[in-house]
């Protein structure tokens, strides 16, 4: 409260030597008042201004119907992203934790005092409410996502899925899985279509909707709770964290290292693109899209 306080008055007079500059005299006081008069006061800045596309309800319609056709014939269904990178080392996490003295830790974020940084991709089927999360020590590029994508098919999802021939992806329309990047395509096509014979639709959320992702609130929310108030000092301590993640209704999460390197800005070409059995959907074919695997078409 005092700080604000100091803040006013800095403003307040700040205000007052214009006007005196302009052979108004008043006191401080005075301008507070005529501020009040007027409907002025102190705003922080407020998060209401968005992007929102017009085919938002449009694309959310697509989604639904794809995700139930998926459901009625038993289909695997996924829910990608990448977590907010963390610098991995002894440095203050944000939150409370229940312990009988506060745990000391770094007085500056510096990276060079860092072990790291992790990126947590995440996979999410929320028919089984499942989470796997592939814990990166390089770069979140679209190979990566892609191999992710591989890894979470061999872990896990042919065992859940064993007759399934085809794959919903849920994902954003930015980032390493986004639905401009032509190396998440051809990764796709490569590691996941191609390698396990599977078909892959893909559907993005339009711009500035990524908190309707399962995701968001159904795995990276849960996560974020785990671990915090506890210092991320280490990859064992972020696995074992993650891999602690639990809810009421029954949310497992399983967590893995990948130290392999990731080079960035891969390039893909026109003649790579056009190797690619990419089908794109009648309605919005930006954002909705099926990735066949060569060998099984005619």
């Amino acid at each position: 409260m005092g700080r604000r306080r100091l803040w006013t008055g800095k403003r307040l007079r700040q205000i007052t030597r214009e006007l005196g500059g302009l052979g108004i005299s008043v006191s401080p006081n005075t301008v507070r008042r005529l501020l009040r008069q007027l409907d002025y006061a102190l705003h922080a800045n407020t998060k209401s201004i968005s992007v929102s596309s017009q085919h938002r309800d449009l694309q959310f319609s697509c989604i639904a119907r794809h995700k139930k056709r998926f459901l009625h014939r038993g289909l695997p269904i996924i829910s990608v992203d990448t977590k907010k990178k963390e610098l991995v080392g002894n440095f203050k996490n944000p939150g409370r934790v229940w312990s009988s003295k506060p745990t000391p830790v770094n007085d500056h974020d510096f990276r060079s005092q860092g072990k790291g940084m992790a990126n947590p991709y995440g996979i999410y089927d929320p028919i089984a409410n499942r989470g796997s999360v592939f814990v990166g020590t390089s770069h979140d590029t679209p190979r990566f996502a892609a191999e992710n994508v591989a890894r979470w098919w061999c872990q896990t999802g042919r065992k859940a899925y064993p007759n399934a021939s085809e794959l919903l992806i849920l994902a954003d329309s930015g980032g390493s899985n986004g639905a401009r990047v032509r190396a998440w395509k051809y990764e796709l096509q490569e590691k996941v279509a191609e390698r396990f014979g599977l078909s892959i639709t893909l559907c993005h959320f339009p711009t500035g909707t990524s908190k309707w992702n399962p995701i968001e609130h159904r795995l990276f929310s849960e996560i974020s709770k785990t671990w915090a108030g506890q210092p991320l000092d280490s990859y064992e301590t972020i696995l074992r964290l993650v891999n602690q993640t639990t809810t009421q209704t029954g949310l497992e999460v399983q967590a893995t290292l990948i130290t392999k390197h990731y080079e960035t800005g891969q390039k893909i070409s026109d003649h790579q693109m056009r190797t690619l059995d990419l089908e794109r959907h009648a309605i919005l074919p930006e954002w909705n899209y099926t990735i066949h695997p060569r060998k099984n078409r005619i």
